[in-house]
C-alpha cells in the first residue's frame, strides 16, 4: 500500500490524539473534590485563606491586586545570579519574579521571562499562618523588613532574607526566605518564639494564587496546559484546571506531595516538609482568581519556646534533572501525556548526542539515524513489500483492463496475483504504525522540553521550538515527500492517485507551522527513507533481471 497513504494516516491520528488531549482538559472528568482521608471542612470560611482558619477575620472578599505605594508597603528587591525578586512586605508576599536566564524572545534578549507578575496575568506566592486572629499573621499581614536591597554577592552561596512580625502578647513570628546560587528552589522558615504565659497553636500555609489567562491567541498545534497541578503519593500527578476549581473547592489530606501552578516551559510549586501530612486545597475568587495551596498540621509552641515552620518554593523552568533533584513527581510537570513512556528516552537520548555536539538540532539528526537504525530491517521489509508491489503493476493494469466491467472479479483477481507472487499489500503499513508513538512523542519533547526553548541549530534556523522563519525546511520536506511517492507504486484507482499528488503540498502546508525541530526530524527521516527504499529498489531490480 502507498507509503504516503499511511503518512496521511499518521498525521490524521496526530491531529485526533491532540484533540483528544486538549478535550480532556477542557471537558474530560474532573478529580474528586470532596474532602478525604478524614478532612473536615472547617468552618469560619475567609475569602483567599484557606478554609481551615478558625476565628480568623474576615480580611479580605476580594483577590490580590498591586498594593498602592505608601507607608503600609515596602518593596524588598532580590539579585541572584539568575533570579530578580520583588516582595512586598504586606503579607511576605512574592509578587514579581524574573528568570535572568530566558528572554522572554529572542528579538527581546534584554527582557527575562517574568514568571511571577501582579499585573498581567496575575500570579504571586503567599505564605502565612491560621490560628487565633492576633497571634497568627496571614499573607494579609503587615511585616517588618530589615533592609529593601539584596545581592547575592561573588563568592557567596545564599541569601537570607528576613522579615519580623509581632504581636502585643509576646508572640514574634520570624519569616525567612533564602535564595540559593545557580538554583530557582527558594526557601521558606517561619520561626515562631513565644514569649507569652500560654500555648501558641497554629498551621503554616503556602498558597499560589493567580488568575486565569484565557488564552485564546494560542497555536492551533502548540497547545499547552496552565493551570493547577496536585501531586500526592497516593493519586500520582493530577491536573487541577481553573474549569475544576470555579465547579467546587479541593480537599484533600496527604503525607507528602506538592501543589503548583504549571505553563508553557515554566512553574512554581510549594512542596511543604515531607513526613508530614498535609492538607492540600482550592479555592475560587472572583474575576477568575484562582488559589491552590496546602496547609500544615496544628502545631503547639509552649512559653519560652520557639519551632520553626518550613517549605520550599520552585519558581523557574521545567529543567526535568532538576525537578527530578526537586521533589518526587515534580519532573512530571514537563507534561509529554500518555506517551510519556516513549517520550522520556527519546529525550534522554537527545541529551546524550547534545553532550556531544553541543547543538540541539544535531542532537535532533542523530537522533533520527538512531531512531532509523532501530527501525531498519522494520523498514527493510516494508520497502522491498512495496519495491515488489512496484514490480507488480503492470500485471495489475493488464487485470484492470481485463474487468474494467466487474469490480468484484478485479479484486479476486488481484489478491490472488498478491497470493501468487507471495505480496503482502498491507507489508508496508507496519513501519508507519510503529513510527506514529515515536512522531507524537518525539513533537511533545520538542514542545515541552525548555532546554529546546529558542534553541538555535544553523543558518536561519535560529529556534527549534517555534516554525522555520522562512518555510525552508517545511518545503525541503514537501520535496522529499514528492521523491517518496515516485518511488512508491501508484494506486490501481486513478481518482485517488491524482489525490496522492498532491499530498506533498497539502503536508508543506501543515508542516510550515509545526516547530522547526520537528519539521527536521521528518526532512532527515524522509531522505534516510529515499536512501534506503531506493537501495532496495535497485537490489530487487537487478535479481529481477538476473
Amino acid at each position: 500500500m502507498d507509503n504516503l497513504r499511511f503518512v496521511l494516516f499518521v498525521f490524521l491520528i496526530f491531529l485526533s490524539f491532540m484533540l483528544w488531549q486538549q478535550w480532556q482538559i477542557d471537558y474530560g472528568p474532573k478529580p474528586e473534590a470532596t474532602a478525604q482521608s478524614g478532612a473536615t471542612p472547617p468552618e469560619d470560611v475567609v475569602d483567599d485563606v484557606p478554609e481551615s482558619a478558625r476565628g480568623v477575620e474576615d480580611i479580605a472578599k476580594t483577590p490580590e491586586e498591586p498594593p498602592a505605594a505608601g507607608p503600609e508597603h515596602q518593596r524588598v528587591t532580590v539579585m541572584t545570579d539568575v533570579i530578580r525578586a520583588e516582595i512586598d512586605t504586606k503579607g511576605g508576599d512574592l509578587r514579581i519574579l524574573d528568570l535572568i536566564d530566558y528572554p522572554q524572545s529572542k528579538d527581546r534578549p534584554d527582557q527575562p521571562v517574568r514568571l511571577l507578575n501582579e499585573v498581567d496575568n496575575f500570579f504571586i506566592a503567599q505564605s502565612g499562618f491560621l490560628g487565633e486572629q492576633s497571634l497568627a499573621p496571614t499573607h494579609h499581614s503587615k511585616w517588618q523588613a530589615e533592609a529593601d536591597t539584596y545581592t547575592l554577592a561573588e563568592g557567596q552561596d545564599s541569601l537570607r532574607i528576613p522579615f519580623t512580625w509581632t504581636s502585643d502578647k509576646g508572640i514574634k513570628i520570624t519569616k525567612t526566605l533564602v535564595f540559593t546560587r545557580d538554583s530557582y528552589l527558594i526557601g521558606l522558615e517561619q520561626q515562631v518564639t513565644n514569649q507569652s504565659e500560654s500555648a501558641w497553636k497554629g498551621r503554616q500555609y503556602v498558597q499560589l494564587q493567580r488568575k486565569d489567562p484565557e488564552s485564546n491567541d494560542q497555536d492551533a498545534f502548540i497547545r499547552t496546559y496552565t493551570g493547577g497541578v496536585l501531586y500526592t503519593p497516593e493519586e500520582k500527578y493530577e491536573k487541577i484546571t481553573f474549569g475544576d476549581m470555579a465547579d467546587s473547592n479541593l480537599s484533600r489530606r496527604s503525607k507528602d506531595g506538592w501543589i503548583a501552578m504549571i505553563q508553557h516551559y515554566f512553574l512554581a510549586a510549594w512542596i511543604p516538609l515531607s513526613g508530614e501530612e498535609h492538607n492540600f486545597y482550592t479555592k475560587a475568587l472572583s474575576d477568575r482568581h484562582f488559589v491552590i495551596g496546602t496547609y500544615s498540621p496544628l502545631l503547639e509552641v509552649k512559653p519560652g519556646e520557639e519551632k520553626v515552620f518550613k517549605a520550599d518554593l520552585f519558581a523557574g523552568p521545567k529543567l526535568q534533572r532538576v525537578l527530578e533533584q526537586t521533589a518526587p513527581g515534580l519532573d512530571l510537570t514537563v507534561d509529554y501525556g500518555a506517551l510519556t513512556i516513549i517520550a522520556k528516552p527519546i529525550f534522554w537520548l537527545l541529551e546524550q548526542f547534545h553532550k556531544i555536539f553541543n547543538n540541539w538540532g544535531w542532537a535532533i539528526v542523530f537522533v533520527t539515524i538512531t531512531l532509523k537504525a532501530v527501525f531498519y530491517k522494520l523498514s527493510q521489509a516494508s520497502y522491498r513489500s512495496m519495491a515488489r508491489m512496484r514490480k507488480l503493476q503492470p500485471k495489475l493494469q493488464q487485470l484492470k483492463e481485463r474487468h474494467a466491467d466487474d469490480k468484484q472479479k478485479f479484486n479476486m483477481a488481484m489478491m490472488e496475483l498478491y497470493r501468487k507472487e507471495k505480496v503482502n499489500p498491507l507489508g508496508g503499513c507496519l513501519p508507519i504504525l510503529v513510527q506514529i508513538p515515536v512522531f507524537i512523542a518525539l513533537y511533545w519533547v520538542l514542545i515541552e522540553s525548555v532546554e529546546m526553548r529558542q534553541a538555535p541549530f544553523a543558518l536561519w534556523l535560529n529556534d527549534l521550538s517555534s516554525k522555520d522563519p522562512y518555510f525552508i525546511l517545511p518545503l525541503i520536506m514537501g520535496v522529499s515527500m514528492f521523491i517518496q511517492q515516485k518511488l512508491n507504486p501508484p494506486p490501481a484507482d486513478p481518482v485517488q492517485a491524482k489525490v496522492m499528488q498532491f499530498f506533498p503540498v497539502i503536508f508543506t502546508g501543515f508542516f510550515a507551522f509545526f516547530p522547526s525541530g520537528l519539521v527536521l526530524y521528518w526532512v532527515v527521516n524522509n531522505i534516510l527513507s529515499i536512501l534506503q527504499q531506493w537501495h532496495i529498489t535497485r537490489q530487487i531490480e537487478r535479481n529481477a533481471h538476473a
